[in-house]
């Protein structure tokens, strides 16, 4: 190996690299030219990026209509929005979220429930998912509200959220869906879906700089805005508008964020999401089929949805098994507990995995190399272990 191997990046599932051109000449000629934001500024000399990626969003996830849309810092700050808004004014009803939920989704429903707000049940998983029937069996007369993950970004697996969906409105209970890792990734049909609001990054799938994101609200007077300020529109006004998309955006958007955004979607519409996925299976079907050759590698989710894998080598620290790939083999990866304890208790007993995360741009050339060097150090870990 050369002292300085080229740079394999396969944590994606954690922010995307590298980003389209359009996406970086997006953000260049953002700041290269006068900001222009409908009520907020006079001329004409600029794009405005807020509604171009507003409605490229729109059309790409089957949003209507558009100013549903809503922009946040990222998909955190949309679930703290949401959950808190959503919440507000109640006391002690029954909430319901899963194991395979992250840290964004966790965190803020154990603090409410901390502060005696709410009653949380946390759904185990099975095979990678909650079934709807778990779903069915723990909603209580006093359940308001269930937020959970599209998609797991440990396990790679897709909950049907469709059928979870239709289970909870039976009985009227709210849901919020955390798309982080589903957008740009898988097809998305908020048209179709029976989600009550969807959440997504734009940093991940969509390809766009980290610091952008939102989320779609099907009834924008479900969740109480937390934040109130300037719009640039009726300013007369001491109260916050009660329209969309101005209920819920105050302050100066990030332009060059947003105008990376519309590029990052439409750079993936151009594509087509179909075919994003259908590569996406493809190499990490080849990545798991070859890790799987070696009986001291354990891979935790062996048919993922999404182009996550994650695994374990026997013998060694996942934190060691990423050391290794990066010096020698130029291997980024993400060791630990990717802000996901509870799949991590469940799966492999809350020591972490070694997670390897693709991306429309990973070659498959990328791929060959990652297996050849992930063997490599599983076959080192054995011989110097002795024979199992």
């Amino acid at each position: 190996m050369g002292d300085n191997p080229p740079i394999i990046y396969l944590n994606n599932a954690a922010t995307t690299w590298p980003k389209p051109p359009e996406v970086l000449e997006a953000v260049r000629q953002s700041l290269a030219l006068p900001v222009f934001g409908s009520g907020r500024t006079t001329g004409s000399q600029g794009e405005d990026y807020i509604t171009l990626a507003r409605e490229a969003l729109a059309d790409l996830l089957a949003a209507d209509p558009p100013e549903h849309v809503i922009f946040t810092q990222n998909a955190t700050d949309s679930l703290n929005v949401l959950i808190g808004g959503f919440l507000a004014g109640e006391t002690g009803c029954h909430v319901l979220t899963t194991e395979l939920d992250h840290n964004s989704v966790l965190r803020p429903l154990h603090e409410l429930e901390r502060q005696g707000r709410i009653r949380l049940t946390v759904l185990p998983f099975e095979n990678g998912s909650v079934s709807p029937d778990a779903v069915r069996a723990a909603i209580t007369p006093d359940t308001r509200l269930m937020v959970t993950a599209h998609g797991s970004n440990v396990l790679g697996s897709v909950q049907d959220v469709a059928r979870i969906g239709e289970t909870l409105h039976d009985h009227g209970v709210y849901f919020i869906v955390d798309g982080a890792q589903t957008a740009g990734h898988i097809p998305v049909d908020l048209g179709n879906l029976p989600v009550d609001a969807y959440v997504f990054t734009g940093h991940k799938g969509l390809l766009g700089i980290p610091g952008t994101g939102g989320f779609y609200l099907r009834d924008p007077e479900s969740i109480a805005p937390l934040r109130y300020g300037g719009t640039g529109t009726d300013s007369f006004s001491l109260f916050q508008p009660r329209e969309m998309p101005e209920r819920f955006e105050v302050g100066t958007h990030n332009y060059p964020g947003l105008a990376a955004l519309a590029a990052g979607v439409n750079y993936i519409a151009a594509i087509g999401v179909e075919a994003v996925a259908e590569k996406a299976e493809r190499q990490t079907a080849f990545l798991i089929g070859e890790l799987k050759e070696e009986p001291n590698i354990m891979v935790y989710n062996e048919s993922p949805v999404l182009p996550i894998v994650s695994f374990n080598i026997r013998g060694m620290e996942n934190d060691d098994v990423g050391f290794i790939l990066a010096r020698a083999y130029g291997i980024v990866a993400r060791t630990g507990l990717h802000c996901a304890p509870l799949v991590h208790r469940a799966i492999d007993g809350g020591r972490g995995s070694v997670r390897l995360s693709l991306s429309w741009f990973t070659t498959d050339e990328e791929c060959r190399t990652a297996a050849r060097a992930v063997k490599e150090i599983a076959r080192n870990a054995n011989s110097s272990l002795g024979s199992p």
